[in-house]
Formats: structure tokens, sequence, C-alpha cells
């Protein structure tokens, strides 16, 4: 949950309930992709 919150945006955009848990679905969709490619997608600089 806490990529989730990280990378992809807090507020759903659209307006209707099924459209903003098609909306959510996609976005864990993307973010499912970008961790099986095992892509590091964010890395903590000092």
């Amino acid at each position: 949950m806490f990529r989730y919150k990280q990378l992809l945006n807090l507020k759903l955009t659209l307006r209707n309930y099924k459209a903003q848990v098609n909306e959510a679905l996609a976005n864990v969709k993307a973010m499912n992709k970008v961790l099986k490619l095992s892509i590091p997608v964010r890395q903590q600089t000092n």
C-alpha cells in the first residue's frame, strides 16, 4: 500500500463510483507490471 500511495495519485479523478473502481484497478495493474519487471521505481539519495 505504501508503494501505491507513493507512486500513484491518491485522488481519483473520475466521479462515477464504478469508474473510480476501474481507475484504481488500472493503477494497481500498472504498478504490478512495473514490479514484475523488477525495475527500481524509486531510490533514496543522500
